[in-house]
């Protein structure tokens, strides 16, 4: 039970604030207020890299989705969807000064939830701040335009044809356990600043951060119902999320075998659909590229947030005239990386999220192995307590392979080496996948590296940089990687409809 969660991970000690959360009970946030499970089952949560317990979670039915659909609706019929622009800008406001006081505990609540490193968290929850700001002051920046009007109407009459966005609705938002506070603040602040109300569905591995964030948005003083927060599994209260008749929107961030049923479900009243998926991303090394960055930089690509994230770089494309150099100095890094709790500051690579997705990651691991590919770094996995694994790296990888078709999840680097200097030949390398979420070149030729980024069928692509992402850049996939974009002005499109308006003078 929450009440005996220990004070101490690994010999790590927490914040006291951060004890007392956990030791609390942990309901649904429905209108405004905590609420108990109908069917009065509970979700563990344990720490990934100890295997200790932090606290149980009420898990949520249909019933209570229900209930939470229903008060987001009257919240949203009910007068938040004409909230002025300036009222919704302060209570964004007042909740980012909330989160930003309280970083320290969201801080250890992700480390201890998700495993990440604190260092990881801490930019998460840094990032998250910053988000609730740059949507808090777009609310000011909805706006339609004028236009001209129909000549079958300016025939008979003066006429003014103007155009006007409105919030699309009920939003469900189902977030995934790698990064659950950034991608739930990534959901919750355009939708909030469009004027939408929204029911959040964290994942059942990692509830803990989006429950904090619940009691903050009660004290920030958002109306009851406009944010609710039902816990659960997603074969019972995700599904039955995607599939409500009266949910207008879903965003959804997760595998993209998932993302399929959300859009079957989504079909029952042709409910709009924003999808974040997997990502099997490109990283094409050329012989003219710059080592002492492509070295960390490509590693990192890989194995950033133990490669649990969707735009990890896992397909690594390196020019034969520098192959074996970048290899000696990517298994050295990799095999130099420190494995740790995540509140130990000089952790690197913290655990997996469980153990059955370690074994999941292995079983790639060992696959790649039998099918011929060379491992030559994460030769020794560690033991004992903990879901922890060394970042591995193969070489000989072929097209056909899992490791270079399969959305793998892990700390798991494949390298496949080229040859050819022809654009065309490389840019048919990176897109020889059914996915398209991002991807990197590495080369100190720009015109160059500005040709291949063309070619690459990806949502973003970086040169002599990976991920960068930002509060401002859109984000989304191409191809099997998603629908939609998120982050920037196109994040916050997404929750609006455009209404156009003909008045005849």
């Amino acid at each position: 039970m929450a009440d005996r969660a220990p004070t101490e991970f690994d010999g790590h000690p927490v914040a006291p604030a951060t004890r007392a959360f956990l030791r609390r009970a942990h309901r649904f946030l429905i209108d405004g207020e905590w609420a108990e499970g109908s069917a009065g089952e509970t979700l563990a949560s344990s720490d990934p890299a100890t295997g200790l317990p932090l606290a149980t979670v009420a898990a949520g039915s249909p019933a209570d989705m229900d209930r939470a659909v229903a008060a987001a609706r009257r919240a949203f019929d009910g007068g938040w969807s004409r909230t002025g622009a300036r009222e919704r800008t302060r209570l964004m406001t007042r909740l980012a000064r909330l989160l930003e006081a309280r970083a320290e505990v969201f801080t250890e609540v992700e480390v201890l939830d998700n495993g990440m490193p604190r260092a990881i968290a801490a930019l998460t929850v840094a990032n998250c701040v910053e988000m609730l700001d740059y949507y808090a002051g777009a609310t000011l920046s909805i706006e339609g335009r004028t236009t001209t009007p129909p000549p079958h109407v300016t025939a008979l009459a003066e006429a003014l044809t103007y155009t006007v966005r409105e919030p699309v609705g009920v939003v469900g938002q189902i977030v995934p356990w790698n990064v659950p506070l950034s991608t739930a603040i990534l959901k919750l602040a355009p939708a909030l600043a469009a004027g939408c109300t929204v029911v959040l569905k964290p994942a059942e591995e990692t509830p803990l951060s989006a429950l904090l964030l619940g009691e903050l948005i009660i004290e920030a003083g958002f109306p009851p119902g406009v944010v609710n927060i039902v816990n659960g599994r997603g074969e019972s209260v995700g599904a039955a999320l995607a599939a409500h008749p009266d949910v207008d929107k879903i965003s959804f961030t997760g595998s993209t075998e998932v993302g399929r049923k959300i859009v079957i479900a989504a079909a029952c009243n042709l409910k709009k659909v924003s999808l974040e998926l997997g990502g099997k991303s490109p990283v094409v090394v050329m012989p003219d590229a710059d080592l002492s960055l492509a070295v960390p930089g490509v590693a990192m690509a890989t194995f950033f947030l133990q490669g649990q994230n969707c735009m990890a770089g896992t397909r690594i494309f390196v020019h034969e005239a520098i192959h074996d150099e970048l290899v000696r100095g990517l298994a050295a890094f990799a095999d130099g990386m420190v494995l740790g709790h995540g509140l130990d500051p000089a952790t690197q690579v913290g655990p997996l999220i469980s153990a059955g997705h370690r074994a999941r990651v292995m079983g790639y691991v060992h696959g790649g192995e039998a099918a011929g590919a060379t491992r030559v770094a994460g030769m020794a996995q560690p033991a004992g307590p903990g879901h922890f694994m060394r970042p591995v790296i193969f070489t000989g990888a072929q097209p056909h392979m899992a490791l270079m078709r399969e959305e793998i999840f892990g700390p798991v680097m494949a390298i496949q080496r080229f040859a050819s200097n022809d654009i065309e030949q490389i840019a048919a390398l990176a897109n020889d996948s059914p996915f398209g979420l991002s991807g990197s070149v590495w080369t100190r030729d720009l015109s160059f590296a500005h040709k291949l980024v063309s070619r690459i069928r990806s949502g973003q692509v970086s040169i002599n940089c990976h991920g960068a992402i930002g509060t401002n850049i859109p984000f989304g996939g191409m191809r099997q990687s998603g629908w939609g974009r998120e982050f920037g002005r196109e994040g916050l499109d997404a929750y609006l409809e455009t209404k156009a308006v003909t008045a005849r003078l």
